[in-house]
């Protein structure tokens, strides 16, 4: 996995985990380790990103003990080159990203891919599915998951609508996104790693928290 690279993993998997976690860009990594005596330009600290992301972001998912079964699903504007995206993002009730899928349109027939994508990935059909008053979702769930419960209302999905707001910042963060397939290439890491290093602190005692950390 690190072979030929210069650097030992203990240092790459350390930048990479610094990127997904915080909003931080490659050059404020590269200032941080040049603080720590280690000399890597930005340039390598990006292509370990997205090298390494995906990969660990995988070994993340595979390591989760349990995925809930009571799906939020929610959609985001994304505007890239001023055209309008959506970003489709699913979360159990625990708040844990299950996947994102940024798509051209917000009809039935991108509601479907998404489903696929979702049952595809998880490897099982939720109990229930909650999601807003977008048609597009009551007519897709027919067709693809017609014996699924659906709950469709605006205050009920409030746990996915702020599963967006750190996407946000690291959008700004990154003045922008600047294509499609970085969008996804990066949300499709960004999530299992952030919401890994990012448990509940509110839910958790001092001591909890910091074994969990650990």
């Amino acid at each position: 996995m690190y072979s030929r690279h210069r650097f030992p993993s203990e240092i790459i998997s350390y930048c990479v985990w610094l990127y997904y976690t915080f909003p931080l860009s490659y050059r404020d990594i590269e200032k941080m380790m040049l603080d720590r005596g280690i000399e890597v330009t930005y340039e390598t600290i990006r292509e370990w990103c997205q090298k390494f992301g995906q990969q660990y972001a995988n070994q993340l998912r595979r390591r989760r003990p349990y995925v809930g079964d009571k799906w939020h699903l929610d959609e985001v504007v994304v505007t890239l080159k001023k055209q309008q995206y959506y970003l489709w993002r699913a979360v159990d009730g625990e708040g844990n990203v299950l996947d994102v899928l940024l798509q051209r349109h917000r009809d039935t027939k991108a509601a479907k891919r998404f489903f696929r994508k979702l049952l595809k990935k998880q490897g099982f059909v939720p109990r229930v599915i909650v999601t807003d008053k977008l048609k597009s979702y009551k007519a897709a769930k027919k067709q693809v998951m017609p014996n699924v419960e659906h709950r469709q209302h605006k205050g009920l999905n409030n746990l996915c609508e702020n599963s967006h707001q750190s996407t946000r910042t690291r959008e700004r963060r990154m003045r922008r996104f600047k294509s499609p397939g970085q969008v996804q290439r990066f949300l499709s890491a960004f999530g299992p790693i952030r919401g890994h290093f990012q448990p509940k602190q509110h839910q958790l005692t001092a001591h909890h928290y910091r074994e969990q950390m650990r």
